[in-house]
């Protein structure tokens, strides 16, 4: 849960009532009814990071019952380590703002002194257990590691000096950054010629960029083309076999057309070879008054005179002789 900013020292009054009596490691272990266990851990806390916050759990976990004090100097730090990239405000707020401090010490001493372990009534100091060379000293923490030094662990790949060394590596595209940002050359100590050059490289990044998006756009447009001609193509395909279904439904060797065709042709064929016969009473037909009837023609007489044919081969000549003699009295 979030909790409140931690204090400052001169702002609190955090001194234990009772008379202040040094815990040892299996007190605050067992952990204490009266009073929690104080807790200093220091440090420079520079560009405050997730390895300086995972210290101070480590320090904050140590005991059931911990107030955790966070000592930190700008002057002393300056004087002993270098320069800082963050000012000590910047720090001391950095610290007040992370869950697992209780309480700042600002204007700490590089090195820990018994009047100022009772001053501030600490109990144990919580720092990593590596030998930290500083101050003409080859660890400044090894007469506290004697007697009530609580060592924790770093963090590895994680460190302010890492993260300096990304910056100093990459410094160009940084400093470009923070020109295209709207930041001077004065302000970053850039150079006339640099600020130019950087400026170039960040015009032809941005003309690159529209390029980039421009090819992205193009694919884009290139997919879904294909995408609508391969939609086309399948729609296309499946109405020509629809097509060609019904054709061959309708034109076939078996299809609706030549059924159709036979039949019509059947009946027509059957119009023909027995037409319609008229109606039975249907008036006659009368002669008009201008016309008069032809005389009927008079019989001829061979016709008359024709005889019955024969029965027998004789008879046949016979008829056939008489035929012959009338012809020729006829003529």
């Amino acid at each position: 849960t979030l909790t409140e900013p931690a204090h400052f020292t001169e702002e609190t009054s955090c001194d234990c009532q009772a008379p202040h009596e040094k815990l040892t490691i299996a007190q605050a272990r067992k952990g204490t009814p009266d009073r929690p266990v104080r807790v200093y851990a220091d440090g420079i806390f520079d560009l405050f990071h997730s390895g300086h916050a995972r210290a101070l759990m480590q320090a904050k976990n140590l005991f059931p019952n911990t107030y955790l004090i966070v000592g930190c100097s700008d002057e002393l730090t300056h004087k002993y380590k270098g320069f800082t990239v963050m000012t000590e405000t910047e720090r001391y707020e950095a610290l007040r703002h992370c869950r697992y401090v209780d309480e700042v010490l600002r204007d700490a001493p590089w090195t820990l002194t018994p009047d100022f372990l009772e001053q501030h009534k600490i109990d144990f100091v919580a720092h990593d257990d590596i030998p930290y060379s500083s101050a003409g000293s080859e660890d400044v923490y090894k007469h506290i590691k004697e007697a009530m030094f609580v060592p924790t662990q770093r963090t590895e790949g994680i460190s302010t000096s890492d993260i300096i060394t990304r910056i100093v590596r990459d410094y160009d595209v940084y400093a470009r950054r923070n020109l295209q940002r709207g930041y001077t050359a004065k302000e970053l100590n850039v150079s006339y010629i640099n600020e130019k050059k950087y400026r170039l490289q960040n015009q032809v990044d941005r003309m690159k960029e529209k390029v980039r998006t421009v090819e992205e756009k193009s694919k884009h447009f290139v997919y879904r083309v294909e995408e609508k001609s391969a939609d086309l193509i399948q729609k296309w395909e499946e109405k020509s076999r629809e097509f060609i279904g019904n054709f061959l439904e309708l034109f076939g060797p078996d299809g609706t057309w030549k059924q159709v065709f036979q039949e019509r042709s059947g009946r027509m064929l059957s119009y023909a070879l027995s037409p319609r016969e008229s109606p039975c009473n249907s008036p006659p037909r009368e002669l008009s008054p201008l016309r008069s009837p032809s005389p009927p023609s008079p019989p001829t007489r061979w016709h008359s005179a024709r005889p019955s044919p024969p029965t027998s081969p004789k008879g046949a000549s016979a008829s056939i002789s008489s035929m012959s003699e009338g012809d020729e009295d006829e003529k």
